[in-house]
């Protein structure tokens, strides 16, 4: 569980400004990895895509700045503090900061996750 792959566009890390997007077309499934696409990175903080494939998930850990995830496609199990909550296509939740975290998939899903690092000086 856990292995990684990051989808670049050439010379770019960003999707393309000023143009609309299908969400759940920015990323791809790949067999036996979770997928992460960079939408826009920041000192602020950043908003990412990414993909889980069947088996795949995040291990539990703990970030200082709070994240909102949302399903765009599938479902999760996040686990928050030991409790768990599922998810599915359209729903969203925010992780506090400091607080133990994992997400369990329930077969393939994509979602985006949006980490804030401002505010917290």
């Amino acid at each position: 569980m856990n292995s990684s792959t990051e989808d670049k566009m050439p010379g770019n890390d960003e999707l393309e400004r000023s143009t609309a997007h299908i969400i759940v077309e920015i990323i791809e499934y790949v067999p036996n990895s979770v997928v992460i696409k960079t939408i826009i990175k920041k000192s602020t903080g950043n908003v990412s895509m990414m993909s889980f494939d069947y088996g795949e998930g995040l291990t539990e850990k703990s970030s200082p700045f709070e994240t909102f995830v949302q399903i765009v496609e599938g479902e999760a199990e996040i686990v928050i503090d030991a409790k768990a909550s599922q998810l599915k296509t359209g729903q969203g939740i925010i992780i506090p900061s400091h607080s133990l975290h994992y997400i369990k998939p329930n077969g393939r899903f994509k979602m985006i996750s949006t980490t804030i690092k401002s505010g917290y000086e």
